[in-house]
């Protein structure tokens, strides 16, 4: 089946999905109809660039039809003025459309849990983690989405040791997602009385929310502790057993949760990071399979893999994966992340086209 072939097909699917879903018998089983209302809301993107495809083809037909006619100079002129406008309009939706048509991540419409941690440069990576996590947020703001903290512990000097949040809303991980590994930071710390520059790194790591139904975790497979949250420094911050701490005992793989206003609701965060953690296990060890077969530029996810700089005396950021320098990091550290983010994008897709030809 070739490209219009395929479009075609999806167009209908897309027409009988708007049928289905204006019959009462859908409307009346709410799974149904929010599956139908998934599926047509996937395949939206590739319809509309469809129909204005067609619209521009048309457009253009008819453009060289009245070329071939006999025509005035300022016609003629004319006409090709939008020959050319239109011919161009209709490579792009090509270039467009074969974007659209490749596979897609299943987890790229997923909410995210984000996990940043200080790693070498102690309380300087535990400050420039903090940075990092008010980078996300801003970017998540600007993108219009919720973010839940799920667990915070703070340095003595106000950074972050780990910070774990959600990141709520449509398409969170397909932008995302290209953030997990080590983030290094240039700079002079506040703890410096010398002036020396100093580097330090934190570490992300980006896991799409897992639901029940995909991970199920059996009551005889964990291992639940409760204890007193704790602040900076380690001190008691309440007398009740509110905070929560989950071991999967078959992976051995922990989550906790301290900052929910119950220990029910802590553990029911926990068990959301958990399921997200074991899931990330899972694929990366799935993607090590194939890790001799495929180099990707943008990378595997691994924490250990430094990802990008970011030099505050030169106001420079640096992502090493795509040789990709801005001299903006003011702009970016306040949430102007898109043009990284798109130019992962980008390399990426063009990974994948290569790989399927």
């Amino acid at each position: 089946m070739n490209v219009l072939d395929r479009l075609q097909a999806l167009a209908d699917r897309y027409d009988k999905l708007s049928e289905l879903l204006c019959d009462p018998d859908v409307a009346s089983d709410p799974k149904r109809l929010r599956d139908l209302s998934k599926e047509q809301s996937d395949l939206q993107d590739a319809y509309a660039a469809y129909t204005e495809y067609k619209e521009v083809s048309a457009q253009l037909d008819d453009a060289k039809a009245m070329q071939a006619e006999k025509l005035d100079e300022e016609m003629r002129e004319m006409v090709k003025m939008e020959i050319e406008e239109l011919s161009a309009r209709k490579d792009a939706l090509e270039d467009h459309i074969h974007i659209l048509l490749m596979p897609k991540d299943p987890n790229d419409d997923k909410n995210v849990i984000v996990e940043i941690r200080g790693a070498a440069g102690g309380d300087e990576a535990a400050l420039f983690a903090s940075d990092l996590y008010r980078m996300y947020m801003k970017f998540a703001d600007s993108q219009g989405w919720r973010v839940e903290l799920m667990e915070a512990n703070e340095s003595d000097l106000g950074g972050y040791k780990e910070v774990i949040f959600l990141i709520n809303g449509k398409g969170a991980y397909s932008k995302m997602k290209f953030e997990s590994g080590a983030h290094r930071v240039q700079r002079i710390p506040v703890t410096e009385s010398g002036g020396r520059i100093h580097t330090s790194t934190s570490t992300v790591a980006v896991m799409p929310e897992v639901e029940e139904l995909e991970i199920e975790i059996l009551d005889k497979d964990i291992r639940v502790d409760t204890f007193c949250s704790s602040g900076a420094g380690g001190q008691s911050v309440n007398t009740t057993k509110s905070a929560v701490r989950v071991l999967h005992v078959p992976t051995g793989i922990m989550a906790q949760c301290q900052d929910g206003k119950s220990q029910n609701e802590n553990k029911a965060k926990a068990l959301q990071v958990l399921r997200a953690r074991i899931s990330d296990i899972r694929r990366q060890e799935e993607e090590a399979k194939y890790a001799g077969e495929r180099k990707s530029k943008v990378g595997t996810g691994d924490r250990s893999e430094r990802i990008r700089t970011y030099n505050y005396p030169q106001s420079r950021v640096t992502d090493h994966r795509i040789g990709l320098t801005l001299h903006k990091l003011d702009s970016v550290m306040n949430g102007d992340m898109e043009e990284i983010i798109n130019a992962l994008t980008v390399t990426a897709q063009a990974e994948l086209m290569e790989q399927i030809g």
